[in-house]
């Protein structure tokens, strides 16, 4: 890829610094027109990001084609708030509204953000990050995904900017959520992911809106102290809406502490540092810093957040290069697991010489935490809705291989996991039933959690009906994850690109066109970027 030439250059927030503010005025400064201030991320980021937004529009569009429940729910409650004569004023300034997926509508902001982010998120098949960032030392290794750049088109569509105005907006967004990512864990406290977006996308939709960033840190002190969602909509025997809507929803609320803060209401201020709110309850103050009076470089400043944040400015070296790519529908931390199978059947095709897969005796797959904990539950062998099938480990590897034994083939492209894998049909095949019988799944323990979150450590053993067994070793960077070199990333993903179009469009070629090349898309093109008709499917589900 194509890189700049300019040094990498960071912004550090210190955690005896109120980094609410801070966070605020980086996201100002990245989108203004001072040169002095603004952003300048490489070709290559740009390139990067503009690579996932196509990758979740795609996925969102291929959800509404197949009329999935919470995407179509959402959609249809953003159209129900029209922005009008009456609802278009934000203070003294004229502001529009955004649209949804297949309409030219404009509806209020935060509603046709929660619509298209719910969309893009249905499926689990857009981006992820892990929170991995060894140059700092900063390995939290909370999970996070590419859900959130309706927050930049509907910016954009409001103040009438260009596409690359908005591009460089998604950049600022996943850089504050990516970087949050890594250095702070709040799956460790049941705490979904979905906050660290929620609080980049009230800074980054806030500097785009015209707000101060007093209003900014007002707002992420509200989402903070207000909206904090628990892992429990990801816990329990079957999953629901509320799993793949999560982003969506929070999103929304932040897109509305924005729009309340830029109205006058004041939220709590210093939210990182504040003693009650979910960072210093769950990690107490900061490290040890060296305070200024004080004859003990050793001191804990009792006030501090419990993390230093640093955030790229320019250059390369952005959190969006180190997020990874779903080469088609699975729970991400399944993605070794498919990697090691695929590369087992190319190896030893005999295994696929009888579709009802007979000559396999058993599969055994270890892996990390949070790995087994997440997709190997033992719930999760019997799933019995699509959220709960595409976090099931056995599911997943046993569709891959009932799909591999009919084809009589093995590779990404060839056996990519589709909606179709996961319709009530698919959940209950037989055929998929028998195989994942054969599939034990094991906690690899210390030797494969050391591992996480700088990959997705993971090993299959086939064994046929002879007694031979066949191991793939550890697969650590399979295809789509950010240190794989082998995979043709672009090939696989124009293929599921073309694969997931083709449910919502005869020729998905100029709709990927659209948000591709967004760069140099003009304001008129991001006005009307969502203008088209999304052929829908019956008898999904």
């Amino acid at each position: 890829m194509p890189t700049s030439t300019a040094a990498d250059t960071f912004v550090t927030l210190a955690a005896d610094t109120n980094q609410a503010l801070g966070i605020a005025q980086y996201a100002i400064d990245f989108l203004s027109d001072d040169p002095a201030k603004r952003g300048d991320p490489s070709a290559a980021v740009l390139e990067r990001t503009n690579l996932f937004f196509t990758d979740a529009v795609i996925c969102g569009l291929s959800a509404l084609a197949l009329k999935t429940n919470a995407p179509t729910i959402l959609r249809n409650e953003a159209l129900q708030y029209p922005v009008t004569d009456a609802t278009h004023r934000l203070g003294k300034s004229v502001k529009r509204g955004a649209t949804v997926f297949g309409s030219d509508v404009q509806v209020q902001p935060e509603k046709a953000i929660l619509a298209n982010g719910s969309a893009v998120r249905e499926w689990d098949s857009n981006g992820t990050n892990f929170g991995y960032n060894p140059k700092l030392g900063n390995l939290a290794g909370e999970f996070g995904h590419n859900d959130f750049y309706g927050v930049c088109i509907a910016g954009a569509q409001m103040t009438e900017r260009d596409g690359a105005y908005a591009l460089k907006a998604m950049v600022c967004l996943d850089e504050i959520r990516g970087r949050l990512s890594e250095v702070f864990s709040l799956k460790t406290y049941k705490v979904d992911h979905v906050v660290h977006g929620a609080i980049g996308s009230a800074a980054v939709f806030g500097a785009m809106m015209g707000a101060t960033a007093e209003q900014i840190e007002s707002a992420i002190g509200m989402v903070v102290a207000h909206y904090i969602p628990f892992r429990a909509i990801r816990a329990g025997k079957q999953l629901s809406d509320s799993k793949g809507a999560s982003a969506a929803i929070s999103t929304e609320v932040a897109i509305m502490a924005v729009r309340r803060s830029m109205s006058g209401f004041m939220g709590p201020r210093d939210i990182f540092r504040n003693p009650e709110a979910i960072f210093r309850i769950f990690e107490g103050p900061g490290q040890m810093f060296e305070k200024v009076g004080t004859d003990n470089a050793n001191t804990k400043d009792a006030d501090a957040s419990p993390f230093t944040l640093t955030l790229a400015q320019g250059g390369d070296d952005f959190a969006v290069m180190g997020m990874h790519f779903k080469l088609g529908l699975y729970e991400h931390q399944s993605a070794g697991a498919l990697q090691a199978m695929l590369d087992l059947l190319e190896k030893a095709p005999h295994l696929l010489d009888d579709e009802t897969g007979s000559k396999i005796k058993s599969i055994k797959i270890t892996a990390y935490e949070p790995a087994f904990g997440i997709i190997g539950d033992p719930a999760k062998r019997n799933p019995t809705t699509r959220q709960s099938a595409d976090h099931s480990m056995v599911y997943i590897v046993g569709t891959l291989l009932r799909k591999a034994l009919t084809q009589q083939k093995a590779g990404w492209t060839e056996l990519m996991l589709e909606p179709y894998d996961y319709s009530p049909q698919a959940i209950v095949n037989e055929r998929t039933r028998s195989l994942m019988d054969k599939i034990e799944f094991f906690h690899g323990g210390k030797e494969y959690d050391d591992r996480y979150p700088d990959g997705i450590p993971t090993s299959v053993i086939i064994e046929d009906t002879d007694g031979t067994e066949f191991e793939s070793g550890m697969v650590m960077y399979p295809g789509g994850h950010a240190r794989n070199t082998e995979a043709d990333l672009r090939g696989i993903l124009a293929h599921k690109f073309n694969l997931l179009g083709k449910l919502a469009f005869e020729d998905p070629s100029p709709i990927v066109a659209r948000f591709e090349d967004l760069g140099n898309k003009s304001i008129e093109d991001i006005a009307s970027i969502h203008n088209f008709e999304i052929q829908t499917r019956d008898g999904y589900e």
